[in-house]
């Protein structure tokens, strides 16, 4: 009997404490995955925002050329209408 109370007590801290350290290292595994799906969906994030930016650019573009024509156009009107009086 005081054999196995012996190996009990010398065993008992040793499996406490690997049962610590693989509790430690599946917890830091969890956390570098949860990192790296936190990071992908910044990325895409990112990703969304720089092709959202590219085609409010290309609207203003549109825009601004539509904008150049009208005043063009105005601008020949009111020659026209100077001319006229």
């Amino acid at each position: 009997m005081s054999k196995d109370v012996y190996l009990l007590t010398l065993f008992l801290p040793l499996l406490t404490v690997l049962l610590v350290v693989a509790i430690r290292q599946v917890s830091a595994v969890l956390q570098a995955r949860a990192r790296l799906a936190q990071d992908d969906a910044y990325r895409q994030l990112a990703a969304q925002a720089a092709q959202s930016q590219a085609e409010t650019a290309a609207q203003l573009a549109a825009m601004s050329a539509a904008l150049a024509r009208l005043e063009s156009r105005t601008a020949s009107v009111e020659q026209i209408l100077k001319q006229v009086e």
